[in-house]
């Protein structure tokens, strides 16, 4: 098979990059980085300037299988006006040049997988969230929104489309988890806010296969929740950082101090909370090899506790 990864370069991106490859598929990840050339393992790495549907045309030709997960990393700087509407815009132009790409190539892929978060869902305090769930409130949820909304004309050209609302993915070598571990490796480390907001979170591994699962099963379409099936509260998440490394999780972060040292971005990334449940992932057979936070940190982090595959 021969997948087209857009944003092929990230966090997720590498890991589903590495799954596919070491399975014998061809991968070509769309990049900024100017002429097409081959890379170590079979990746090859094509010309996208982020916007351009005909380059990107050129690279759907053959491919049986697209994913995109291209845009800002949300989480690497302050949130100002500006960011916030490169964090949208780059998501939004990314969507516009898969679906100018689709009208331009005659042989279509069988499906797209399009990328999105559970930010979509907003702030639900408690409340068990799965995917009828509405769209909530926040420029996290309007984010999402227009991600989504970017590529919703696929299936009217034939193209099965799969949207993937991701939780905060939990690996190795990159994403959230490093940034989090930090406090706690100097015996800084507690909840955040009130600690009984919900952190919705899924294992880098658990990722990679729910994707891949649902680029295989051909009656998956519509939207899927990518997320744990243990709901976590910061609470219960510090506790188990804490477990994890044998170290204390008892300075909690205040909320008002969290909004004055990071602005809105700390409202949306780490007071507000959801409890996602992946519905319909499961009801449609997939099993997660790490649906535990115990378990996903223990493997993580290599702990005694850790199971491979």
């Amino acid at each position: 098979m021969r997948v087209v990864i857009m944003g092929g370069s990230g966090f997720i991106g590498r890991a589903l990059t590495r799954s596919l490859i070491r399975d014998g598929h061809e991968v070509v990840v769309p990049s900024r980085s100017g002429a097409i050339r081959p890379a170590a393992g079979g990746v090859v790495f094509a010309p996208f300037d982020g916007k351009s549907g005909q380059a990107l045309a050129t690279q759907l030709e053959g491919a049986q299988a697209l994913v995109n997960l291209a845009g800002e990393n949300i989480a690497s700087g302050y949130w100002t006006e500006a960011r916030k509407g490169r964090i949208l815009e780059s998501r939004v132009a990314a969507g516009r040049a898969v679906m100018d790409a689709l009208g331009r190539v005659a042989a279509k892929p069988a499906v797209l997988v399009q990328g999105s978060a559970t930010g979509y869902y907003g702030d639900r305090g408690e409340a068990p969230t799965d995917e009828d769930a509405p769209r909530g409130a926040g420029f996290l949820a309007g984010v999402a929104d227009g991600w989504e909304a970017s590529t919703a004309g696929a299936q009217a050209l034939g193209v099965r489309r799969v949207v993937i609302r991701t939780a905060v993915v939990l690996g190795r070598g990159g994403g959230a988890l490093g940034r989090m571990l930090t406090p706690y490796r100097f015996f800084l480390g507690g909840p955040l806010g009130s600690g009984r907001q919900y952190f919705p979170w899924i294992h880098l591994e658990d990722e990679v296969r729910a994707i891949r699962f649902l680029l295989e099963r051909e009656e998956a379409s519509g939207p899927f929740n990518l997320a744990a099936p243990e709901a976590v509260t910061q609470d219960g998440l510090a506790a188990a950082i804490g477990k994890a490394l044998s170290r204390p999780a008892l300075l909690r972060a205040p909320a008002a101090v969290l909004r004055l040292v990071l602005g809105e971005m700390a409202q949306e990334l780490f007071l507000n909370g959801a409890r996602i449940l992946p519905r319909r992932l499961t009801e449609l057979g997939f099993a997660f090899r790490f649906p535990t936070l115990a378990a996903a940190l223990a493997d993580i982090l290599g702990g005694p506790d850790a199971t491979h595959a």
